[in-house]
């Protein structure tokens, strides 16, 4: 389970700083260039976008990588990625699969039933 928690999370955190990339550029090039009503305008909540864009794509990885050492502090930290990707970005069909892997990655890790060597 830590293995499948590793993959996934990493997988999670790719396609999380895909969505993350676009997002923050989205929000950068209508402060920039501005908005043009009915076709592209301003999200609500700038500054929670550009955090999110950054933060939960490298928790989801850092969680990932973590899962196999430190598993309740790997899964924890991939279970704060997909709270977070759902908070900023919502649920929609380019967010499903990062919220959904790095949420089961999370888990997974915490459910592994081998306890953490120090």
């Amino acid at each position: 389970m830590r293995n499948a928690a590793l993959v996934l999370g990493i997988i999670a955190g790719v396609i999380g700083m895909i969505v993350g990339f676009f997002s923050y550029g989205y929000t950068e090039f209508v402060n920039w260039w501005g908005e043009v009503p009915d076709y592209v305008e301003q999200v609500d909540n700038v500054g929670r976008i550009q955090a999110i864009s950054l933060l939960a794509p490298i928790l989801a990885i850092a969680g990932g990588a973590m899962a196999r050492s430190r598993a309740l502090i790997g899964g924890g930290l991939l279970v704060v990625s997909a709270a977070g990707m759902y908070w900023g970005f919502g649920f929609n069909a380019f967010t499903m699969f990062p919220i959904a892997m790095a949420g089961l990655a999370g888990v997974l890790a915490v459910a592994a039933r081998q306890p953490d060597t120090h």
